[in-house]
């Protein structure tokens, strides 16, 4: 069985970076989507999990940074 890569992502604005990669062509995943969250599928095996800040902060006990005052790398 291939392995599957879930990479999660906060946002800001659900609805409208919703819209924003549904323009791209990504096919959003209903079964996993819902007021706080948006499955975006990748391929078969990789997805992007675009989430609110109170959703994504149940997953990380960091907080999410002010991307317009910082910057990181891994």
């Amino acid at each position: 069985m291939p392995q599957m890569i879930f990479v999660n992502l906060p946002v800001r604005d659900l609805a409208r970076s919703r819209r924003f990669y549904e323009a791209l062509g990504f096919t959003i995943n209903e079964q996993f989507s819902d007021d706080t969250a948006a499955c975006l599928v990748v391929s078969d095996t990789i997805f992007v999990m675009i989430l609110t800040h109170p959703k994504y902060t149940q997953f990380t006990s960091l907080p999410v940074t002010d991307e317009t005052k910082s910057s990181s790398h891994m």
